[in-house]
């Protein structure tokens, strides 16, 4: 690992302390382009698409040019089994600095009603085990003195189980969900070398809807929002708007409350086949030390049973 210089250990430093704060500062890792990210913040989000294995991934630079910057990269995949039953796997990978190291593998069910003529209402759960861990092998904080803070002397290697649950309402055409990904609040650090302090997970709260408007036959206009809430630290808003051309090309803004503007695009490079790409302008004071963060997905439907070349099938726009 390379070495740090008191600068860089200062920034890094000032990043594990907000992990060592109790529930006063939001922890879960944040997505521009959650709307199609949306099974690791929600399991009962479902497609409801009988024989379609649908896979993603996404990853996350964030705050580039900040020394020990976090990385997020996740993974998922979920596919109903029957008409009411929808499984699915999300794998979350979270790094700050290479000192910190986050993984969370989930699996998640969810039950499907039909509501009315179009519309259903799943409730979802998740369960699963988070990986915690911290390097500091690396670390000078002073020169040629690796040891002259206590804290910093152990590393720290923890495994907690997690629990969380969603409801999730949608059409093709609209959807609304609301769901708490982590729902045990597990301590990550309680007495280290004589150094009593706590890091706990707070519940995060999210809730999320969009709907799709009709422009004309080849343009449709996606607007959409999450809001996030954790117990002392003020609420989180994402607001977006996409234009979706032909069913292929999209693009559009997002507005992150007090933090960031923005801009999204992704094409279809297939029926089966969607990449995309978001940028985001920071407008806090972190600009002065950041050139923003970047932020890439794919997404994959795999026709398990060959069912699309059988009936004309309506499009998903979530």
């Amino acid at each position: 690992m390379k070495t740090f210089n008191r600068y860089q250990t200062s920034v890094v430093a000032a990043i594990l302390l907000l992990f060592a704060l109790q529930a006063t500062a939001q922890q879960d890792p944040q997505f521009t382009q959650y709307m199609y990210n949306m099974s690791v913040i929600n399991p009962a989000y479902a497609t409801a698409d009988q024989g379609i294995l649908n896979i993603g991934g996404l990853y996350r630079s964030q705050w580039v040019g900040v020394e020990g910057a976090p990385e997020t990269g996740t993974f998922f995949a979920h596919t109903p089994v029957s008409e009411k039953i929808e499984l699915g796997i999300s794998f979350t990978n979270d790094n700050i600095g290479d000192v910190i190291k986050e993984n969370n593998i989930y699996a998640d069910f969810a039950y499907v009603l039909p509501v009315g003529l179009e519309s259903k209402l799943s409730f979802g759960v998740k369960a699963g085990l988070t990986f915690f861990n911290t390097d500091f092998s690396g670390f000078v904080l002073q020169s040629g003195d690796q040891n002259s803070d206590i804290a910093f002397n152990e590393n720290i290697n923890q495994t907690f189980p997690n629990v969380g649950v969603g409801a999730f309402y949608f059409s093709d055409n609209y959807y609304i969900g609301l769901s708490a990904p982590n729902l045990l609040t597990t301590t990550h650090i309680e007495s280290e070398n004589g150094v009593k302090s706590t890091g706990v997970e707070a519940v995060h709260y999210f809730l999320t809807g969009g709907y799709v408007f009709d422009i004309n036959p080849n343009v449709k206009l996606k607007p959409s929002f999450m809001a996030k809430g954790v117990s002392g630290a003020p609420i989180a808003l994402d607001l977006n708007a996409n234009v979706l051309i032909n069913e292929k090309l999209e693009a559009g803004l997002s507005y992150r409350l007090e933090d960031a503007i923005a801009a999204m695009v992704n094409f279809r490079v297939t029926p089966d086949l969607r990449i995309g790409y978001s940028y985001d302008y920071t407008t806090s004071n972190l600009s002065d030390f950041s050139s923003g963060s970047h932020e890439i997905f794919i997404l994959f439907d795999v026709d398990i049973f060959g069912l699309r070349g059988g009936y004309d099938r309506s499009p998903r726009f979530f």
